[in-house]
């Protein structure tokens, strides 16, 4: 392969891990999209000089995503059990989150179209978080104090758990681009 075509892939690569990054932002399996995008890159893409996308790299990238996975449920999860949380509050917790992202999304991209959308995602999700586990809380009888206080460790551990899977999401498109452009 000419080193135009290696190149011109090796940036669609970036781009395509952009936008897994982008879907980690709202609640989706992002970090996924960039291990499935990298590998398919390692796999088909190879410049004529040698180097390229590394099967190590590669593994790195597989590494980091399941890293971000634990990462994502253990801080997300820890505050709300630790408040006692139930499993329909969890469960409504998660799926408030889902929603409350593609909404904050909207409404922040009506304020300031990139950093509002992005911030909107991440705040939305976390309002989510909150509403789904309190309604789970009330839902199972529980009073509005204790609905309250799972609620709240919901938003903030979605908050902390999305934080801390967009910097290891971050972190696999760097490895990614490194190694596909100057390996």
């Amino acid at each position: 392969m000419s080193n135009t075509w290696y190149y011109t892939w090796a940036v669609l690569l970036l781009l395509g891990n952009l936008g897994g990054f982008t879907a980690t932002v709202f609640g989706l399996p992002g970090t996924w999209l960039i291990v499935l995008f990298s590998a398919l890159f390692t796999l088909f893409v190879h410049p004529l000089e040698g180097g390229g996308l590394t099967w190590w790299a590669w593994g790195g990238v597989l590494v980091l995503a399941i890293l971000g996975e634990i990462l994502e449920f253990a801080v997300g999860a820890a505050g709300a059990a630790k408040q006692g949380a139930s499993r329909r509050a969890m469960i409504l917790a998660t799926l408030g989150a889902m929603g409350g992202s593609f909404g904050g999304s909207a409404v922040g991209s009506g304020l300031l179209p990139i950093v509002g959308t992005v911030v909107g995602a991440i705040l939305g999700g976390g309002l989510g978080a909150f509403a789904g586990a309190w309604l789970g809380e009330y839902w199972r009888g529980s009073d509005h104090q204790k609905g309250f206080a799972v609620g709240t460790a919901a938003f903030i551990g979605r908050l902390l758990g999305t934080l801390s899977k967009l910097l290891v999401a971050a972190s696999m498109v760097a490895l990614a681009t490194w190694d596909s452009f100057w390996n």
